[in-house]
């Protein structure tokens, strides 16, 4: 038997124009052969169990959402090991009392310094945001992640509003009340 790996879903720019619903997503997932499909919330995240690499399970689930929702942007699939280390390698672990002021995002690659540095002069006092590397390390699976704290508020934050683009690099964030429920349900599976 084939063993089998749990994979977060974690599709980019879901919300406003963009949908993706889960009840349909979850069933497009499971009739695709994935095994134990699960969503969470319609902002864009599902776990599955999948026999084939991240690589693969990426393709089969772009083409699919492609085709059903017309959905044809960056989808980032870290495992359940792989999102446990995002949320343990937190450099703002006071932050995870106002959950909704904290985010963890996934990165295709990393960002230059000037942009780094651009962003960070945008924030204003209590504003934080750190890179970790995980790409050579495989830690995040390849991943970089950008942790960014906004006590103030994210709506209101310059910091916010500029990280995105001012990034320059393809990514996908949650805040940490969906990092902590997306990493229950990754370990839940991991049980089956």
């Amino acid at each position: 038997m084939t063993p089998l790996t749990t994979y977060l879903l974690l599709f980019r720019g879901v919300g406003g124009a963009t949908k993706l619903p889960v009840g349909p997503l979850k069933e497009a997932l499971t009739k695709a052969g994935f095994k134990d499909a699960t969503t969470y919330i319609s902002s864009g995240n599902a776990l599955v169990r999948s026999a084939l690499s991240r690589e693969e399970t990426i393709a089969k689930v772009a083409a699919l959402c492609k085709k059903k929702f017309a959905f044809d942007k960056a989808i980032f699939a870290p495992t359940a090991a792989e999102w446990k280390a995002v949320m343990e390698s937190n450099p703002f672990p006071k932050a995870t009392a106002t959950p909704p002021l904290l985010h963890a995002a996934l990165l295709e690659g990393t960002p230059t310094p000037a942009a780094m540095k651009a962003l960070l002069a945008v924030a204003v006092e209590g504003e934080q945001l750190k890179l970790i590397k995980g790409g050579p390390s495989k830690r995040f699976g390849g991943y970089d992640v950008a942790y960014i704290h906004t006590p103030s508020g994210f709506g209101t934050s310059k910091l916010a509003a500029k990280f995105d683009k001012g990034l320059g690099v393809v990514n996908t964030a949650r805040n940490w009340n969906s990092v902590v429920k997306l990493s229950e349900l990754a370990q839940g599976l991991e049980l089956l």
